[in-house]
């Protein structure tokens, strides 16, 4: 198998990586570079946009940087990702009324299947997408497995995906994201939901969370620190379309505890199938979290005419990066004008350096890749590909 970068090699985001054997041609994700501006026009790949050229397009997770421009490939290439990482994606779609994807198959765990003259092996993966996979390629005499995004601090037991995966690999494709982050705090979802209860219970003001409403571990993490400081949890409607379609024990609005809140004015038929329903004036009564995003900043004003936001909370669990944006910086402000003391509180989805060693050490490649990193030289490999 040959295997070439279309970019990502010492940059995080954009991933794209063509595989290629005697008879077959396929890519393991498909991003949008993290720089917008990158991104003005798509990039020039024969077969892929034009013709369908490849027999597949993989996708690991629904991050942006990973399956952003699968919206764009030719209807003719059969695309595959996981079922749920499709459903939550679709349903984020919907409620945005943007066009979703139509994949022709999904990824299960350890489930196999033929792409020609490779075989291509998922495995669940932990990662701050839900639903994440890596993926590994094999022909008769070679092996090729590609990370993805992973990392092994998450709620789905990291010795058991080592378990999991194969030794003695010929090519190992691995992320390093956090390689180059020199003041990089690992905490555990289970330590940050500690530190959160530690931070909610003295507080008799509101608090807010400002996290990625499809980062599902987080959301987990945020419910269940809420419910031990004995406050309800308010999800706005984006939010609530998404935990309800994933269901199960992930927070919903099937729950006693979970109330869901619109942030407009309008009447929204999706707020009436919702069983529990809550308003401004209910809102003021109550010990509550609830789960923001910058785009509510003008309900966040209306909300503080009713709410008294003395003794609140703004938590920040988001990458640090985001706070660099004139968006995130003009939310920010306004919690403090409003009287929230910001409190950052959010551990990585990417693996720390002891994961990826112990990723390296099971595997045991005899080929390294970098990508999604600003440090490939960590690695110490000596050749690249491009």
């Amino acid at each position: 198998m040959k295997v070439r970068l279309h970019r990502n090699q010492a940059t995080i985001g954009g991933n794209i990586i063509e595989i290629t054997s005697n008879n077959s041609r396929l890519l393991l994700d498909i991003g949008l570079d993290l720089v917008p501006e990158n991104n003005q026009s798509l990039p020039e790949i024969p077969g892929l946009f034009d013709y369908a050229g490849f027999d597949v397009v993989i996708v690991t997770h629904y991050h942006s940087d990973h399956i952003g421009l699968a919206y764009n490939i030719h209807p003719n290439i059969p695309l595959y990702m996981g079922e749920m990482s499709f459903k939550t994606l679709k349903a984020s779609d919907q409620y945005l009324r943007r066009t979703t994807l139509n994949p022709t198959g999904f990824l299960r765990h350890k489930q196999s299947f033929k792409i020609k003259d490779i075989t291509v092996t998922p495995f669940l993966c932990d990662h701050s997408a839900f639903d994440s996979y890596m993926i590994l390629c094999e022909t008769e005499d070679e092996s090729l497995l590609y990370t993805g995004d992973f990392r092994g601090h998450g709620r789905k037991p990291y010795q058991w995906l080592l378990s999991e995966l194969p030794r003695n690999v010929d090519v190992l494709i691995c992320e390093g994201t956090t390689l180059s982050r020199s003041s990089y705090k690992l905490q555990t979802e289970s330590q940050l939901e500690d530190e959160c209860v530690q931070l909610f219970k003295p507080h008799s003001g509101p608090i807010f969370v400002l996290q990625s409403s499809m980062n599902i571990d987080r959301l987990v993490t945020m419910y269940r620190a809420t419910k031990r400081s004995n406050r309800i949890f308010l999800q706005d409607l984006y939010l609530a379309s998404i935990t309800t379609t994933i269901g199960g024990r992930i927070p919903n609005p099937s729950f006693s505890d979970v109330y869901v809140f619109r942030t407009t004015y309008k009447r929204h038929s999706q707020h009436l199938t919702y069983p529990r329903r809550i308003g401004i004036k209910g809102i003021s009564k109550q010990h509550f979290v609830m789960c923001v995003r910058t785009s509510m900043l003008r309900y966040f004003k209306s909300l503080s005419k009713q709410v008294s936001f003395q003794d609140g909370l703004l938590i920040y669990s988001l990458w640090e990066g985001y706070k660099d944006t004139i968006e995130m910086q003009t939310f920010l402000n306004e919690c403090e004008v409003l009287g929230l003391k910001i409190i950052s509180c959010h551990t990585s989805g990417h693996a720390d350096e002891r994961a990826i060693n112990q990723l390296i050490n099971h595997c045991n490649p005899k080929k390294i890749i970098p990508v999604h990193t600003l440090n490939p030289e960590w690695f110490n490999v000596d050749d690249t590909i491009i």
